[in-house]
């Protein structure tokens, strides 16, 4: 088991021996392992990014010793089975941001402010770690990944859709909030503030329906990339 709370070696074995018609089933485990791992810890880019390098890492090395499957059709349900988990991620973040808006923090608390940053780094960040984690796999794996990569910064991701909605929602929800003028004290605000990464993880280990295969939310058409472009 790595520090990053994902038994590698089991991924590996899971890679190294998926036949072709075990797709989908390899897309839910590295999801489910994914998820496993971002529960078990604070929610913060850091942890969510070294998550995302150990799992691409795995995915790496069991690509490369399965012979009897194309590496790109394998990797691209790893990338799939992260960007689900990481769209629960996103999903913990809303949540969370909305409950504090909601009792009338400000958004511009530094601890809010950061964390509305962190979901508009979301995909840049995804698309960063895999490509970096990639680089250390041999040629023909690293070449695999670049055109799964390719193919999804055209399509977009589903954790890129849904960080830019969630930014977008909560920033309503905190003008309307503010034409309401509720506002909590100082103390109050600080003492909820201290909690926010903390919150965010114990909402993420209650939101079940990513390990029990139930729907994640809806990711929106456009990811936070292409909007950007």
């Amino acid at each position: 088991m790595s520090k990053s709370g994902i038994d590698q070696e089991a991924l590996i074995q899971m890679f190294s021996q998926a036949t072709a018609k075990q797709g989908e089933a390899l897309r839910k485990a590295v999801g489910e392992a994914t998820l496993r791992a971002l529960q078990g810890r604070e929610l913060t880019l850091k942890n969510i990014r070294g998550v995302v390098k150990t799992v691409t890492e795995a995915a790496s090395m069991g690509a490369a010793q399965n012979a009897a499957v194309d590496a790109e059709a394998l990797l691209a349900k790893a990338f799939a089975g992260m960007d689900g988990a990481l769209l629960q991620a996103v999903e913990a973040n809303r949540k969370a941001l909305a409950q504090f808006v909601g009792q009338g923090i400000d958004l511009q608390e530094k601890q809010l402010k950061g964390a509305l940053a962190d979901l508009e780094k979301m995909e840049d960040m995804f698309f960063a770690t895999v490509s970096k984690a990639a680089d250390s796999a041999g040629a023909p794996v690293q070449a695999s990944w670049g055109q799964v990569l390719e193919a999804m910064k055209l399509k977009g991701t589903a954790v890129g859709g849904q960080a830019n909605a969630t930014v977008e929602e909560v920033m309503a929800q905190a003008r309307d909030a503010m034409r309401e003028s509720r506002a909590l004290g100082l103390k109050a605000t600080q003492a909820l503030l201290e909690s926010y990464s903390a919150l965010v993880s114990g909402v993420l280990i209650g939101m079940s329906e990513g390990l029990q295969g139930g729907g994640a939310a809806p990711a929106a058409k456009t990811s936070a990339r292409s909007r950007s472009r």
